[in-house]
């Protein structure tokens, strides 16, 4: 986009907002700036034809957080235009709370609020994984009558958010639903693994006359695999190409990235390789979605493999890689070759650094993992939710209870979340302290989860509180939790104490409930490749071989 040179003292105003206007929808920055430029040499009033609200609102469209934010702090009288603005540009550029604070100052000027608007703010809700801000939202969706015009980033939110109840009921409102309609209902049921219910809603969709795009497509093939349906997963891929549809790079990474998220780790390197043999060049999301596959091994040797390709293919540099690379390396056991990752990368995030705390805490070296903590504060990098667990988690395996105590009442009130409660309640069943890990669980601001459950059963099983077991029993039994850890370890405590009918109860709900015990294994490295042992229950017993 080019302007006109911008000389004149006796430019209109109204052409003025007209440039800023084009520079906004063009998103083009340079040219924004020298009207911007324009108006301050001349000493413009920038309140007429709120000229400084679409300054606000062009910075904002290109990309320039802090430019718009700069303006809108000094706007004496703002409008519903500059405030959308900043809360669409802070939620796309991931400054959620910002995003939610920033609508509240609108919250008296509804009638300026559109669907831009709400869907920026439950993309908010969904970064900060906040259910109860996002039925907010919904609430105030539907009070001004837009909820048909939103039901598409409702149904995304509640998915992303774990609650596909509400997503469906979202869903089965809709007078008209598109491909994204279908597409993020299917979604939803995939990252949740209720691949039937999704593949139903696949076939439905196409009965309907709506054609599945690649990401329909990607969704279902990613799914199977993670849930380990490698048979389900192939035949889709292959109906996939049955149908005339070329796979492309995204295709294939959806299904890598599914086999090492549902741990089949040597179905994921099987992918790649024929990633490669087809002629698809692999880039920086293949590699993020493979690496965790040789975390899954322990597999140094695939690693460092891995790690000579990216080499090769220039993607050392990308941030999401070399943090990967670093949780890669910190799983296969050598935190030198993290470390060494970490401080040759020339950019770093808050990934980078939680995936070195995390290796830190890992490997026990809690003094390591809370002075890269300190040194992270000090950089000027902020602390995510993410930083904060990868800390906590260190002085849990390390058992340093009290500094681990310290940091999580420091940031309980302002983002005390699941995971920090987790890795507390992990910490204090580690060292023994069932009676506080107990109320802390009756403090705490929702409903037990997986991981909670699990660790406070085993350590009622370590330290013999089968009093406390029993009294959490109760609660989970009228939960709808779906991993096996918890029930399996409460069924053992039950089986130690004689109280077998309690053993027969608690495998009756598991089989309501479809809940199935995983069986374990271990993977061996051989010269060339992986093997590991195929544990699968046979009609006569005994377990399956080496393959």
């Amino acid at each position: 986009m080019k302007l006109p040179a911008l000389p004149s003292q006796s430019f209109s105003l109204d052409h003025i907002a007209l440039l800023l206007q084009k520079s906004l929808k063009a998103k083009a920055l340079k040219p924004g700036k020298q009207v911007h430029a324009w108006l301050l040499a001349t000493g413009a009033d920038m309140k007429i034809l709120s000229l400084n609200a679409k300054l606000v609102g062009m910075y904002a469209s290109c990309g320039d957080l802090g430019s718009a934010r700069f303006i809108f702090e000094r706007i004496q009288k703002t409008n519903a235009f500059a405030v959308n603005w900043m809360v669409l540009a802070s939620a796309f550029n991931g400054y959620f709370e910002e995003a939610i604070g920033y609508f509240s100052v609108m919250r008296e000027s509804m009638k300026f609020c559109n669907k831009f608007t709400f869907s920026a703010l439950l993309k908010a809700c969904v970064g900060l994984m906040d259910l109860n801000k996002g039925k907010e939202v919904h609430a105030i969706v539907k009070m001004i009558g837009l909820e048909s015009e939103v039901g598409n980033p409702l149904i995304d939110m509640y998915g992303e958010c774990g609650h596909l109840c509400y997503a469906r009921k979202v869903f089965d409102r809709m007078v008209e639903r598109d491909i994204v309609s279908w597409t993020s209902m299917i979604c939803g049921y995939c990252n949740v693994g209720k691949m039937d219910i999704a593949f139903d809603l696949f076939q439905r969709m196409k009965l309907e006359g709506l054609n599945p795009n690649d990401f329909t497509w990607n969704a279902l093939v990613s799914g199977y695999a993670r849930v380990g349906d490698i048979s389900g997963a192939v035949a889709l891929f292959d109906r996939m190409v049955g149908e005339g549809l070329v796979p492309d790079l995204i295709t294939w990474n959806a299904i890598i990235s599914g086999f090492a998220q549902g741990q089949q780790p040597v179905e994921a390197f099987k992918w790649f390789r024929d990633t490669l043999m087809s002629g698809i060049k692999p880039d920086q999301v293949t590699i993020t979605g493979l690496l965790p596959a040789c975390g899954l091994t322990g597999s140094i040797q695939k690693g460092r493999e891995i790690h000579g390709y990216i080499y090769r293919m220039t993607l050392y540099e990308n941030v999401f890689v070399a943090s990967a690379l670093i949780d890669m390396y910190s799983k296969c056991g050598s935190v030198k070759d993290a470390e060494n990752v970490f401080e040759k990368m020339p950019i770093k995030n808050s990934a980078s650094w939680n995936a070195l705390i995390g290796c830190y805490g890992k490997h026990g070296m809690i003094d390591s993992a809370i002075m890269l903590f300190e040194r992270m504060q000090e950089e000027g990098i902020q602390a995510s939710s993410l930083t904060l667990t990868s800390v906590l988690s260190a002085c849990s395996h390390s058992g340093s209870v009290e500094k681990g105590l310290k940091i999580f009442r420091s940031m309980k009130k302002s983002c005390g979340i699941e995971e920090h409660y987790a890795c507390i309640i992990d910490m204090l069943c580690r060292a023994g302290r069932m009676e506080e890990a107990y109320e802390l669980i009756k403090e705490m601001p929702f409903e037990v989860t997986e991981s909670i459950a699990c660790a406070f059963f085993h350590g009622c099983n370590i330290h013999g509180r089968k009093d406390l077991a029993k009294l959490m029993g109760e609660k989970i039994l009228k939960m709808e939790l779906r991993k096996p850890g918890g029930f399996v370890t409460l069924s053992n405590i039950f089986a130690a104490d004689g109280e077998w009918e309690e053993v027969e109860n608690l495998r009756k709900i598991m089989k309501e409930k479809k809940i199935q015990k995983v069986l374990g294994f271990s993977w061996l490295e051989k010269k060339d490749d992986l093997a590991g042992p195929k544990v699968e229950e046979e009609s006569n017993g005994k377990r399956g071989d080496t393959y």
